[in-house]
């Protein structure tokens, strides 16, 4: 299940096909794309740091265009490799901590009321945790060999649901708008966490009682006594 409606993906994936094709057409490295899109993601943490909240939200916004392309890009060239799959998952989780603490910055800084400091950099924190951990579920469970995409806050929700606001509206009156977005974030995060949990240990499951099944539906061959009838 995810929140972007089918018609959005569907727009996005064709406006990203000629950048996608040119950038085949010129033997792009994917991993070069994955290291811009976290540069982008870093500036976007720098971006909120400051306060700048309509920039952080387009600069997440642009660096979520590179989290597209690269792979597309790998698999267009045929070049889909272990180790590119770990460096993009590697610089995701890098970026995502320098947005997240960008965010935490600004709130320290004077961006919400002093009552509310406290609480608004644990929220953000708990959504930093939550949003790692998502990543972390899947990619342990397809270390596992189980498929593991479910989930209605996956990566690309998350980009959206923080960028978008943040472009249009900045950080709201006294930070409350982006604080509100934060705390919406880690409810959707830890609940996917939840989801994934869960779904694991189903599939985990039927896959251990398949196994099972087999074994017990396999022929038994008969006992062979080399002392006896030949």
């Amino acid at each position: 299940m995810s929140l972007i409606p089918k018609p959005l993906q569907r727009g996005l994936e064709a406006a990203l096909s000629p950048i996608v094709a040119w950038l085949i057409d010129r033997q792009t490295n994917p991993n070069v794309l994955t290291t811009f899109g976290t540069l982008v993601l870093i500036g976007s943490g720098v971006a909120y740091g400051f306060g700048v909240a309509r920039l952080g939200g387009a600069l997440l916004l642009l660096s979520g265009v590179f989290d597209m392309l690269d792979g597309k890009v790998a698999r267009g060239r045929e070049v889909v490799s272990k180790f590119g799959a770990f460096y993009d998952s590697t610089l995701d989780r890098v970026g995502e901590s320098a947005l997240y603490t960008g965010i935490a910055l600004y709130f320290v800084s004077g961006g919400v009321p002093d009552r509310i400091v406290l609480p608004a950099v644990g929220i953000t924190i708990t959504t930093l945790a939550c949003s790692l951990m998502v990543s972390y579920a899947r990619a342990r469970a397809e270390g596992l060999g189980l498929e593991c995409k479910v989930g209605i806050a996956q990566r690309a929700e998350r980009i959206l649901g923080l960028g978008v606001p943040s472009l249009f509206f900045g950080a709201g009156p006294s930070g409350l708008l982006l604080l509100g977005i934060v705390t919406f974030l880690a409810l959707i995060a830890s609940y996917t966490v939840i989801q994934r949990i869960v779904h694991v240990r189903t599939v985990a499951t039927q896959k251990t009682q398949r196994k099972t099944q087999a074994r017990l539906n396999a022929p038994v061959l008969a006992e062979f006594d080399p002392k006896g009838k030949q």
